[in-house]
């Protein structure tokens, strides 16, 4: 696939993705189907593809970083370390915030939304304690540089291996599903207004970025797919696995066996 080509169909699922973004809260509510079976099913294909596709695509980086720093560094133990100290740099910034979004959130935003629920409306509906302004940006900026790094590597999977782009698009418009659902309850307000729009804008500007500027070090593809990674990781656990009451397993097990059964089939016919 050439640069453009590649670069056409980046935009389409950056346009893709931002269209989901939008429909969230409405794939989330589907007619005759449970929240909880659309949340959980997304779930299933997110986790996944953590274990099948991208812990194995972040050790596969670090074999390329450590090409490199053996040219400037003797190798040791630690610098085999390297790329991994930044996917766990992803997931501890994320946490943080997260964290920091839990601390600070006004009583009523935390109260969950029920299942089939009214969504943003019924949660603001709930009390007048404002949200707080800084961490609401604090927290939806990460998640802008999260949605933007997705799409400003989108290109280069492309190049690498159209069948796995796909997979991983699919797998990120429906882990979209999850974090819209998070970040709802923790601003019903601010985040309905505003919120959304930003995070599908963050898309197209990835693609708009990669356009310009488009990584050409494979060091630094790297780098940004482990700090991506770790970021992935903290998302697709933190929202499906500890919630018990509000998930479904059989739903979640069927995402997660359908997509491992996908990628198997893609890496079958990659050999």
């Amino acid at each position: 696939m050439s640069t453009t080509q590649s670069l056409i169909g980046a935009l389409v699922a950056a346009v893709l993705l931002a269209a989901l973004h939008l429909a969230a809260p409405h794939v989330r509510r589907l007619p005759f189907v449970p929240e909880r079976a659309t949340a959980s099913f997304a779930g299933g294909l997110a986790v996944a593809y953590v274990f099948l596709h991208l812990l194995p695509e972040i050790a596969e980086g670090n074999e390329a970083v450590g090409e490199v720093l053996a040219e400037q560094l003797e190798p040791t133990p630690l610098t085999d370390l390297g790329i991994f100290l930044v996917a766990l740099a992803g997931f501890a910034a994320f946490y943080g915030l997260q964290r920091l979004a839990d601390r600070r959130a006004p009583a009523p935003s935390r109260t969950a939304v029920p299942v089939g629920g009214g969504g943003a409306g019924e949660a603001a509906a709930a009390g007048s304690e404002p949200e707080p302004p800084g961490v609401y940006w604090l927290h939806l900026g990460s998640f802008m540089v999260y949605n933007g790094l997705i799409t400003y590597t989108m290109a280069l999977r492309l190049r690498t291996g159209i069948a796995f782009a796909v997979l991983f698009t699919i797998a990120m418009g429906l882990h979209f599903v999850l974090t819209d659902r998070s970040l709802e309850e923790h601003y019903p307000r601010r985040f309905a207004r505003s919120g959304r729009l930003l995070l599908a804008g963050a898309l197209l500007a990835g693609w708009l970025l990669d356009v310009f500027f488009a990584p050409t070090s494979t060091v630094v593809v790297a780098l940004l797919t482990a700090l991506l990674g770790g970021s992935i990781l903290l998302n697709v656990f933190k929202e499906e696995l500890p919630a018990t009451g509000r998930s479904s397993y059989r739903w979640f097990l069927a995402g997660l066996v359908l997509y491992a059964g996908l990628l198997t089939l893609v890496t079958a016919a990659g050999d």
